[in-house]
């Protein structure tokens, strides 16, 4: 950021950051919701400040001969005060936008829009992300879903743990709001990853208490019994 050249303290630096993340993520989420956005990651160099934009469709974020990708990158180095060539943007594509809770929350936020009943927009949703190989999923809309009183409704599918340190890697979570005629919605996706040992799809740490158990080999089996003092 900005202030990645001054002296601060370790606090105002962390305050910073995350306030400079929330910025950017808030910005993106605006500017590249039909593309399918997922998520951003900054990483910070000692040459320059490199974001990783992940989206479901690249093509759509680099834009024609990579003119909208530049776009970005000029409004990022306005707002936030870096210098000439000080940050660069990239653009990354989601391998499963099944198990990508942001990417289902836009989704689910653009079916909605488009005036498709809450319910069969949530099983429609829901159903899509179990197909594509998640363990569980959890979406819950609240707001004025029909009448004027306000309400939430929530569709369950699968495994899901709600508590523990495995939340933090195995539960995908995502919060957005839809902005209808009769007010706002809220939506929360979560959806909970599958084991993958490669760690594409999925965490590479196996859950404490899922228990496996070890076949036992096959014992080979004499034709005759042999033994001692038995001629062969």
């Amino acid at each position: 950021m900005a202030t990645a050249g001054k002296q601060i303290s370790k606090k105002r630096k962390f305050v910073s950051d995350g306030v400079f993340y929330a910025e950017l993520n808030e910005l993106l989420m605006r500017e590249l919701a039909e593309e399918g956005y997922s998520g951003v990651e900054v990483r910070v160099t000692p040459q320059r400040t490199e974001v990783i934009i992940r989206a479901t469709r690249t093509k759509n974020v680099l834009g024609e001969k990579q003119r909208r990708i530049r776009e970005l990158t000029a409004v990022v180095q306005k707002r936030f005060g870096f210098e000439e060539g000080a940050v660069e943007l990239f653009a990354e594509r989601v391998a499963n936008r099944g198990l990508c809770a942001i990417a289902q929350a836009e989704s689910l936020r653009y079916k909605l829009l488009g005036g498709l009943a809450v319910r069969r927009a949530c099983y429609g949703v829901l159903r899509f992300i179990m197909e594509s190989g998640a363990r569980g999923c959890e979406i819950i809309v609240s707001g004025k879903l029909r009448a004027q009183r306000a309400k939430a409704m929530k569709f369950k599918d699968g495994y899901m743990i709600k508590t523990g340190f495995h939340t933090t890697y195995y539960v995908d979570e995502a919060t957005h709001h839809v902005l209808l005629r009769q007010g706002v919605l809220g939506l929360k996706v979560q959806i909970m990853l599958p084991h993958d040992p490669t760690g594409r799809t999925g965490p590479k740490t196996a859950q404490p208490d899922v228990v496996r158990v070890i076949e036992p080999k096959e014992e080979e089996v004499p034709a005759q019994p042999v033994g001692y003092g038995v001629n062969a």
